[in-house]
């Protein structure tokens, strides 16, 4: 297995793969991999002839500084598991020096209004810290395919707008939520909960349904208030936000039209934030 923690090593290896025209499957990550991740690296490597998974935890992307030292980096146990997919991937893991040259700053991006909604109003200038590594990866990378899970749709969104504005050619592909037994959408930060609280958060996916069932026949306003009363008595949450929007644009809903809408969550449960959401049509 091929592990690069400098740029110049991987551009040179991929670009033999390119000489002799073999498609490109990219997976960026985090690290603390999951099975959410490694659903994505199988359908890399159905889909392409080679595929490149980046372990890199990006502190332009995180708000709360106390959030970026508890990330859980956990790279000798990723590259065994990335292993248990093929032997053959290539793991990129850079330092933030590597990967910003000493200037750890993000650019700033207009994603046409998809970077204010949720995630953007709550976690100011997350989206400018994905947009500006993402973009740096997909420069150094060049994949054909990119993939990408739908747990964080709205980043799904941002990053498919990022490749349509920047004119980058890549295909970004979206996975679904892989989730545990429970339901509990699989995560990084899962690591951080005790078994007790996995089992309470369980809750989460359990809401989101019945939002889902509710949203048939109510309101998205009334679905709203039922979510905010759920959640309000169960007192080992805190909300940050439930919201119906529409998957085009991101805005919420305040009448149902013929559309595709998801619910969309955040919570903290024992100071570690969780998100989720699910397809209401």
């Amino acid at each position: 297995m091929l592990i690069f923690n400098n740029k110049a090593g991987l551009t040179k290896v991929l670009s033999d793969y390119r000489n002799v025209k073999t498609t490109i499957g990219f997976v960026p990550t985090m690290g603390a991999l999951h099975a959410g991740h490694l659903s994505l690296l199988e359908r890399s490597v159905r889909e392409n002839g080679v595929t490149v998974i980046s372990i890199f935890v990006n502190p332009t992307q995180f708000n709360n500084p106390e959030d970026l030292e508890k990330y859980p980096r956990t790279l000798e146990a990723d590259v065994e598991k990335i292993k248990t997919v093929s032997d053959d991937i290539i793991v990129f893991a850079p330092t933030v020096n590597e990967m910003y040259d000493g200037n750890t700053i993000s650019a700033h991006f207009s994603f046409d209004g998809l970077e204010n909604q949720m995630e953007g109003a709550f976690r100011p200038g997350h989206f400018d810290g994905v947009g500006t590594i993402v973009k740096k990866l997909f420069e150094i990378v060049q994949p054909a395919n990119a993939y990408f899970g739908e747990k964080d749709f709205q980043q799904l969104q941002i990053v498919k707008k990022l490749v349509e504005k920047e004119k980058l050619p890549v295909h970004v592909v979206g996975c679904p939520i892989t989730r545990e037994e429970n339901g509990l959408a699989m995560s990084s930060r899962n690591q951080r909960l005790s078994t007790g609280e996995k089992d309470a958060a369980a809750f989460i996916y359990q809401t989101l349904k019945e939002a889902r069932q509710r949203f048939e026949n109510e309101s998205p306003a009334e679905v709203t208030a039922y979510v905010y009363d759920a959640f309000a008595a169960r007192p080992e949450f805190t909300m940050d936000y439930f919201e119906i929007a529409a998957e085009d644009d991101l805005k919420p809903a305040t009448v149902k039209e013929n559309r595709k809408y998801r619910a969309f969550v955040a919570v903290f449960l024992s100071n570690v934030r969780l998100i989720d959401n699910i397809s209401l049509n």
